[in-house]
């Protein structure tokens, strides 16, 4: 992955932080589930909600997944539906459809990237705990720029794109130093701590100091896949899960492909994926044997 690139109420959508703190991917994910209960609750079909906004059933299911914005005289007219009368609770409503409306920060890289890609960067910045597997490259969280720069390369020739996605990777990296910094808990096959993404073997060695350097955070943990180890349970491919320290929102499995990605937010899907995750991890060297691993790495490159 990261080769091209990256019935309650209103306020439950985005309890626990500040608008700053979760984001607009976030708002619009719990404002979106929070209308389909008041849907279900008042007994109303998809096909009549979508009548009443002149659109389709598809849009309200686009609306109730938070994949699209909200118009706000659509947000009017559905709690009009769903018997929600009371102004103070529907401006509570409409200002958290206000919110989620915001562009994030990575809205002035718009150009580089796809829709499925915004999505993924916007619930990366609000989560609690991110934890992937990653068969290729370095995840893009713990690439150092010439690293990234390299790996980038190898999908864009423009040199001001690629310095531009590169500036993009970077600041994606700074979550993992705020405040409140999700915890990182990344497993790496060791065929991607190896591999050479440009002429230079500094940079890959660079890359692996970096990697110590990263592992000494309280809020990080590396776990590597040895090639001697052949097959595992995660052998699929590389994946992504992030989970959300608002109560509402569903943990989230991430399977990037070359043009498109998957979201995967079915209980049975996320526990399926946990449990490939929690099998791979317990066959592995713990956390605590990362840096004396990349440091052997390291020296024989």
């Amino acid at each position: 992955m990261d080769v091209a690139r990256d019935h309650g109420h209103a306020s439950d959508a985005g309890s626990g932080a500040g608008p700053s703190e979760v984001g607009p991917t976030v708002l619009r994910i719990g404002l979106g589930g929070t209308l389909r209960r008041l849907r279900e609750q008042a007994g109303i079909s998809r096909d009549l909600a979508g009548d009443t906004i002149r659109a389709s059933a598809a849009k309200i299911s686009r609306m109730e997944l938070g994949r699209v914005g909200f118009k706000m005289r659509d947000v009017a007219d559905l709690l009009t539906l769903y018997g929600v009368v009371d102004p103070a609770e529907r401006e509570e409503f409409l200002d958290l459809a206000r919110r989620a409306n915001e562009p994030g920060w990575w809205h002035r890289y718009a150009d580089l990237l796809p829709s499925w890609f915004e999505t993924y960067i916007g619930l990366e910045q609000a989560a609690s705990v991110i934890r992937t597997f990653e068969l290729q490259f370095i995840p893009g969280l713990l690439q150092t720029p010439d690293y990234a720069r390299a790996v980038t390369r190898l999908a864009h020739t423009r040199h001001d794109e690629i310095e531009r996605r590169v500036e993009l990777r970077m600041k994606r990296q700074q979550l993992l130093t705020r405040d409140a910094a999700p915890k990182l808990w990344a497993v790496v096959d060791e065929s991607a701590l190896r591999r050479s993404v440009c002429a230079d073997p500094e940079v890959l060695r660079e890359q692996l100091r970096h990697l110590m350097r990263m592992n000494e955070r309280s809020n990080i943990s590396l776990q590597f896949v040895p090639l001697s180890r052949g097959g595992h349970a995660a052998a699929g491919g590389s994946f992504t899960m992030l989970r959300f320290a608002q109560p509402d929102l569903p943990d989230v499995v991430y399977l990037e492909q070359l043009t498109s990605a998957l979201y995967l937010d079915k209980r049975t899907d996320v526990d399926h994926y946990a449990m490939v995750m929690d099998r791979l991890v317990a066959k592995l060297s713990p956390p605590s044997r990362a840096g004396a691993i990349l440091q052997r790495l390291h020296d024989e490159i």
